[in-house]
C-alpha cells in the first residue's frame, strides 16, 4: 500500500502555498499522481464518474472489536487498528482489510457544489494493496453514537500535532451507516501520494453530531 502522508508539513491544503494541492505532484517524484492522476478524488458526488447503487448486496461488511490507536496528523484525525485485525468488507466478491479510520471537517466530496460539516474515511486495503474507502458525510444535528465515544480523546491531543492516545478497544460495526443506497466510483487518495485506481463508496445518506466535533481541524 503507498501510505498517507502522516507528516503535515510536506504538505498544505492552502493552494496559495508552495507546497499547496497544485504543487502536491511536483514535491517528491512518488508523488506525481497528484498532478498527472487522471482519476483524482474528492470530487462532486453528481459528477459523471459517480453512479448510485441503491443495495448493499456488493458492500459486506465483517468487521470485529479490535485495540486502536487516536493520532492527530494535523490535516486529520485518524484512528489506527491494532495488529490483530478489526475485520474487513467484500467489494465485488474481493475482501478488502480494514486499516484505519481518519475524518476530515469539513468534508472534502461535495453534493451539488454543498460541503458538509464532517466526513468519515475508512480505509481498507486487499491481499494486492488496493485500496477501498466506505465515507459517511455528517451535518450538524444530534450526536452520533460511535463519534459521542471519541469525543474526549479528540478533545485532548487537538491541538497537538502527531499526539497518539490509546483508545481501547474499538467495534467498526458501531459505525451508523444508515443508508442500503450509497455513490459508487473509481478515483484517488485525496491526499499525496495521491495513489490512483481507490474504489470510493460514500453513503448517500447524510448523519448528524453535534458541533463539538468540528473544532478538530
Amino acid at each position: 500500500m503507498d501510505e498517507y502522508v502522516e507528516d503535515e508539513h510536506e504538505f498544505s491544503y492552502e493552494w496559495n502555498q508552495e507546497n499547496g494541492p497544485a504543487k502536491w505532484g511536483k514535491l517528491r517524484p512518488e508523488w506525481k499522481m497528484c498532478g498527472k492522476g487522471e482519476m483524482q478524488s474528492p470530487i462532486d458526488l453528481m459528477n459523471k464518474r459517480v453512479r448510485l447503487v441503491t443495495h448493499l448486496k456488493k458492500l459486506t461488511r465483517h468487521y470485529k472489536p479490535c485495540n486502536a490507536t487516536l493520532k492527530n496528523r494535523g490535516h486529520d484525525m485518524m484512528l489506527k487498528f491494532g495488529e490483530e485485525g478489526s475485520g474487513s468488507i467484500t467489494v465485488n466478491g474481493t475482501e478488502y482489510k480494514l486499516l484505519q479510520l481518519h475524518w476530515h471537517s469539513p468534508s472534502e466530496h461535495t453534493m451539488n457544489g454543498r460541503r458538509f460539516a464532517l466526513e468519515l474515511h475508512m480505509v481498507h486495503e486487499n491481499i494486492n494493496g488496493s485500496l477501498a474507502v466506505v465515507t459517511v458525510l455528517y451535518k450538524i444535528g444530534r450526536p452520533d453514537s460511535f463519534l459521542g465515544l471519541l469525543e474526549n480523546k479528540l478533545s485532548a491531543i487537538t491541538d497537538q500535532n502527531e499526539a497518539e492516545k490509546y483508545v481501547d478497544v474499538i467495534d467498526p460495526r458501531d459505525i451508523k451507516i444508515g443508508s442500503r443506497k450509497f455513490y459508487r466510483y473509481i478515483g484517488s487518495l485525496t491526499t499525496p501520494p495521491c495513489t490512483q485506481n481507490v474504489i470510493w463508496t460514500v453513503v448517500k445518506k447524510v448523519n448528524t453530531h453535534r458541533y463539538f466535533l468540528l473544532f478538530f481541524t
